[in-house]
């Protein structure tokens, strides 16, 4: 499904030393299923993700998808990718402040080129537990329903891959768990989740553990883990 080969990413800034953010990254991730991205701040966990979704360019490497390499990318590859094959999740939620929670799920359906009715929004805004919240505005909302919200836009593409990025890094423990057996919804109906994290606790619910840090994976191979076992 995606692979990726050989990435380096390199920041050069315009005052003291370059920083090598990815080290010759390789990763084949797994057709579907929930898998998770280790590392401490810093580690390069977060640049390995925008990489991989085509939100930042790599400075040398490729990305595999479905058998073909992004170095055969056009223009319009991407954006395609992007736009239909990915859903992204960001801890920062990114949802309209201006718009109520129907509209944000409608500008998205929209965005797909799809037509934003009220029934697809109510069923989509029930898949995340959120039905009957469409009027309301964001800041009406506890900061896990928000997350749903941005899940919930993630959702309108139909992904095959959902990329998260600290997902519940900015919610309370109570809020985390609801928002996590979300994904585990959606990779027990066949998507495939690959999120960011740099807690242990969220990443003892995965099958598939890759530790990352200094922008290099420890090992090369997703460690397996067992509900209530220690990861490797």
């Amino acid at each position: 499904m995606i692979e990726i080969k050989n990435i380096v990413k390199t920041y050069r800034p315009n005052r003291g030393e370059a920083v090598t953010a990815l080290d010759h990254v390789s990763l084949k991730f797994p057709e579907n299923g929930l898998v998770f991205i280790l590392g401490k701040s810093g580690s390069g966990k977060s640049t390995l993700l925008n990489v991989m979704g085509g939100l930042d360019n790599a400075d040398s490497g490729e990305i595999i998808i479905k058998g073909k390499s992004s170095k055969d990318f056009s223009t319009g590859d991407f954006d395609s990718y992007r736009n239909t094959y990915l859903g992204f999740v960001f801890q920062e939620y990114n949802i309209l402040e201006d718009f109520n929670v129907g509209a944000n799920v409608a500008l998205a359906l929209k965005l797909q080129g799809r037509k934003a009715t009220d029934e697809e929004i109510n069923e989509i805004l029930e898949e995340v537990d959120l039905a009957g919240f469409g009027k309301r505005k964001p800041n009406e909302l506890s900061g896990g329903q928000k997350q749903r919200v941005a899940i919930a836009r993630a959702l309108v593409k139909n992904p095959e891959i959902i990329m998260a990025d600290e997902p519940t890094g900015a919610l309370d423990s109570k809020s985390g768990l609801q928002i996590m057996e979300i994904f585990d919804g959606l990779h027990d109906e066949g998507a495939t989740i690959i999120m960011i994290t740099h807690e242990m606790g969220v990443a003892k619910r995965a099958g598939r553990v890759m530790h990352i840090r200094d922008g290099m994976l420890t090992d090369g191979v997703f460690s397996a883990h067992t509900a209530g076992g220690d990861i490797k």
